[in-house]
């Protein structure tokens, strides 16, 4: 069942690369970017089934794009999560996802002047974005669950409670770390050539070389009217020559994303470490105007590949024509993450402070089950991981694809829950399941929570919690969600302002603050 998903998921996703660029609906019927010598038509687009709200929640489709908006963007909307009656279904099944590039996407827009369009907030990408302030997980285990929660400060007429569901993968030191050896396949067509595409991945790439070890290699993969070869495997210690080879990317030509993707994974394999890490990281903005190709060799290529343990990481640049839905989906067939790098800060984030770090994975497959009782909890409701459901029999089947993490990642998940009046107990167990990827025997761990240890006031509760809670909030209003239409930016803003003072010195909260203001201005 396994392999019969990932087949489908890369055919879906390769026809998408071979007959599709994103196109808004005010896009002319042709399109053609500086610099390409390839005119494509506007297409639709594969995405999987949004998990739909219940009748009495209508979807909301957020507002219109002004006329600075950028053109040519496609996002998906997955819908909302509905609300569940604990009694006629007590699990919530999910895989984990380590995304953010919905996160730095909406900043992207409000500095731009520009509200985010709602199809493009993912909540869960919101949240996670941020650091949760989890410990290492105990006594040398590889992961931790965490749980804490307390009442919402959004909902006014009754009482909902918020749950925090938290996993913590084990740290592994810089020197602990394996061998990698990194492929970039790099965009360099004609719509790449700006310096917040194509400038600003040289730029990141440059701060990347100072994180190699001595034996990791580097291979670089162009791909503009065709693909090549620019950087064979090259060691981390000879930092000159890759450098060399980063300063020599110049844009051209159309964009063959099939012919580099497929030349990427190629020299992955030529490069491959049977006891390192083997990752291929893919920079681009997602636009695929591939001229003729053959899908299904592609497809048995790609997923080979993947089983044999390369992973796909994929990095977005740019905005005016760029494809959030597929890099989202590339990197989750590929088993890796996605992130939406839009400033030189993102860039010191993401390949300092987090690709090396995480780049060694410590779990395969990983989903989550929460087992609420339905004797204290009436109804329960997951903010977010749409597009991640996993069908509540399936958490055991060991075939079934899940989700990526690697050493350090965190992932949170928020639940909205209602408790019967003046019930105690056990609210939820939570289940963590994955396969190990040295030994591949699969794990499984679990917590329980209780009514007693939820904070009885919000702002007693771990700032920690509280910012999740107010990030989840914000993203469900600019995502004009059901659950959050009586909700007010101004609210999300004062709460904000307060819980910065709790987290002071973190540069991230006091900027989340600011681009709260910003939306509230432009909404």
């Amino acid at each position: 069942m396994k392999t019969l998903r990932k087949a489908l998921g890369f055919c879906a996703l390769f026809l998408l690369l071979i007959t599709t660029a994103c196109g808004g609906a005010a896009a002319p019927a042709t399109q053609q970017y500086p610099g390409d010598n390839y005119n494509f038509e506007p297409a639709a687009t594969y995405a999987p089934a949004a998990t739909e709200a219940p009748a009495y929640a209508p979807q909301q489709n957020g507002q219109s794009p002004s006329a600075e908006q950028p053109n040519d963007m496609f996002f998906e909307d997955y819908g909302v999560n509905p609300a569940i009656d604990a009694e006629d279904d007590n699990l919530s099944t999910f895989a984990l996802d380590v995304d953010t590039g919905s996160y730095t996407v909406m900043r992207n827009y409000l500095n731009d002047g520009n509200l985010p369009p709602s199809d493009s907030v993912r909540v869960e990408e919101y949240i996670n974005y941020f650091d949760q302030g989890y410990d290492n997980p105990p006594d040398h285990q590889a992961f931790g669950i965490y749980i804490d929660g307390g009442p919402s400060p959004f909902t006014q007429t009754e009482r909902y409670d918020m749950l925090r569901v938290g996993i913590q993968g084990y740290q592994v030191d810089e020197e602990d770390r394996k061998d990698a050896a990194l492929t970039f396949v790099i965009d360099i067509s004609g719509s790449m050539d700006m310096d917040n595409r194509l400038g600003l991945v040289k730029q990141s790439l440059e701060m990347l070389v100072e994180q190699l070890h001595r034996n990791d290699t580097v291979s670089i993969v162009v791909y503009g009217s065709e693909a090549r070869v620019i950087l064979e495997p090259t060691r981390g210690s000879d930092s000159d020559r890759i450098l060399s080879a980063i300063y020599s990317l110049r844009s051209e030509g159309a964009t063959n994303a099939e012919a580099g993707i497929r030349l990427g994974y190629n020299m992955a394999m030529e490069a491959f470490k049977s006891d390192g890490i083997n990752r291929v990281i893919l920079c681009s903005d997602g636009v695929a105007n591939v001229g003729k190709t053959e899908a299904e060799s592609i497809l048995e290529e790609i997923h080979r590949h993947v089983e044999k343990g390369v992973t796909l990481t994929t990095i977005g640049f740019g905005m005016d024509n760029y494809n959030d839905t597929l890099m989202e989906q590339l990197a989750d067939n590929g088993n890796g993450f996605y992130a939406y790098v839009d400033d030189r800060d993102e860039a010191r984030k993401l390949f300092i402070d987090e690709i090396t770090g995480t780049l060694q994975t410590i779990a395969l497959d990983a989903k989550v089950q929460v087992e609420f009782n339905p004797d204290v909890v009436k109804s329960y409701r997951l903010v977010g991981y749409e597009n991640r459901a996993v069908a509540d029999d399936e958490f055991r089947d060991n075939s079934v694809d899940a989700g990526e993490i690697g050493a350090g990642h965190s992932v949170t998940a928020l639940y909205e829950i209602k408790l019967f009046p003046n019930d105690h107990g056990r609210i939820a167990t939570v289940f963590m399941r994955w396969e190990d990827p040295d030994t591949h025997q699969v794990v499984e761990i679990s917590q329980d929570f209780d009514a007693d240890q939820l904070a009885y006031d919000f702002q007693e509760a771990s700032p920690y919690f509280q910012r999740a809670v107010v990030v989840a909030e914000y993203a469900e209003i600019l995502k004009d969600s059901y659950w959050a239409e009586d909700g007010s930016l101004d609210d999300v803003y004062d709460e904000a302002r307060r819980i910065s003072d709790y987290l002071y010195r973190d540069d991230y909260m006091e900027e989340f603050v600011d681009l709260v203001r910003e939306a509230k201005g432009l909404r």
